[in-house]
């Protein structure tokens, strides 16, 4: 599968995961670059548009994603 159209804009990995590589090596290696259409924030992006993704939102709160589309958990 290819990258997540978002992975070079994506506000959470340049800005909230900086300080911390690792972690971020491996979410972006799960949700950016194997099945981002898993990623929780890929899934509000998709539907609502960059301006209503939270940026306190982690790529695996997909029950968090779906509260915000308004959908059940």
């Amino acid at each position: 599968m290819a990258d997540c159209p978002l992975i070079e804009k994506c506000i959470f990995f340049n800005d909230k995961m900086a300080s911390m590589p690792a972690a971020s090596t491996m979410m972006k290696k799960k949700f950016c670059k194997d099945d981002f259409s898993k990623c929780a924030r890929y899934t509000v992006f998709s539907a609502l548009g960059r301006e209503r993704v939270p940026t306190d939102l982690y790529p695996n709160d997909l029950s968090r994603a779906q509260t915000i589309l308004g959908k059940p958990a």
